[in-house]
């Protein structure tokens, strides 16, 4: 009995750093599979560039992109579409197939490799898209900028697929409608960018020509040479909240003139005011006030086709 009360009062050797994390490594397997990387996505919280304020992505994207203290996001072309139209419904119209690299320009990265990026990135082939349906009930042909798209600079493919647009809205008999968001002219197709502004024209004059509407929603930015062209030469120009809206930059206009420009030059509302463009409306507002204009400027006309 002694030599047992011995045997129970002789000190207990710590266990080793393997032997105590062994039951962890048996259990951890189960843990990883329980919770995988897939139930909690990287991007569920998104920044807003405005106030810095960190945004639950769901709300986000019930929101239209528009973050609590009203700033407006960019959105893609896709979603644009998807916004504009009656439960986000349309005929996608493609746009023609042009050269990828016509003047082979020289640059740090090749150009084809910088289409390359930005069509993975965009899920586009170039900086506009374009769609046929209805903005509550009144059917339109939308062409879309995408800014992620290289700035959604104006190039040859840009230049195409506006005219596609303006040809099948004649074609159709609809109003056209356009959502600008470009930096200015393609710097890697040269003089071939800049003829697109006049191309452009030329197509909407037989928009106008067929007595149809013409429509610009202005979003953040337009800048330069889609500025200088197509993006003023609407029947009615509306605009988001907050947007940039200019042909050149701040910084080179106060060079240039040698004054101190005022608080909220090239802002959307600012424009408003100077008489520039019509009027500022918020994304939510947009289908319902681009619906009620169309219906405005088309009536009087014989009926128009639905969409398919």
């Amino acid at each position: 009995m002694a030599m047992a009360e011995q045997k129970n009062d002789k000190p207990q050797r710590p266990a080793s750093p393997r032997e105590r994390s062994g039951w962890l490594s048996r259990i951890a397997p189960g843990i990883r599979n329980a919770f995988s990387k897939r139930e909690t996505p990287e991007n569920l919280w998104v920044k807003c560039p405005e106030t810095g304020e960190m945004i639950y992505r769901p709300d986000l994207e019930a929101a239209l992109w528009v973050t609590p203290s009203g700033h407006h996001m960019r959105v893609g072309a896709a979603q644009r579409l998807r916004f504009t139209f009656d439960d986000g419904q349309f005929e996608r119209i493609a746009s023609p197939v042009t050269p990828d690299d016509p003047l082979k320009f020289p640059d740090v990265k090749p150009y084809p490799d910088r289409l390359k990026a930005s069509r993975k990135a965009t899920g586009e082939q170039d900086a506009m898209a374009i769609g046929f349906g209805t903005i509550k009930g009144q059917p339109a042909v939308v062409a879309v900028q995408d800014f992620a798209f290289m700035g959604g600079s104006l190039g040859v493919a840009v230049g195409e697929a506006f005219v596609k647009a303006a040809q099948e809205a004649v074609k159709r008999q609809v109003p056209f409608v356009i959502f600008t968001a470009s930096g200015g002219a393609r710097m890697q197709e040269g003089t071939l960018s800049l003829m697109q502004m006049a191309r452009t024209t030329l197509a909407l004059n037989e928009v106008k020509a067929a007595g149809l509407p013409y429509v610009v929603v202005l979003t953040d930015p337009t800048t330069g040479g889609v500025m200088a062209s197509y993006a003023m030469l609407g029947d009615v120009h509306l605009a988001e909240p907050n947007a940039l809206i200019g042909f050149a930059g701040r910084r080179v206009i106060e060079q240039t003139i040698r004054e101190t420009l005022p608080a909220g030059f090239q802002r959307a509302e600012f424009l408003v005011e100077h008489g520039m463009i019509d009027r500022v409306v918020t994304r939510a507002e947009l289908p319902a006030v681009l619906s009620s204009i169309l219906k405005t400027l088309t009536m009087g006309r014989s009926r128009l086709p639905t969409a398919a």
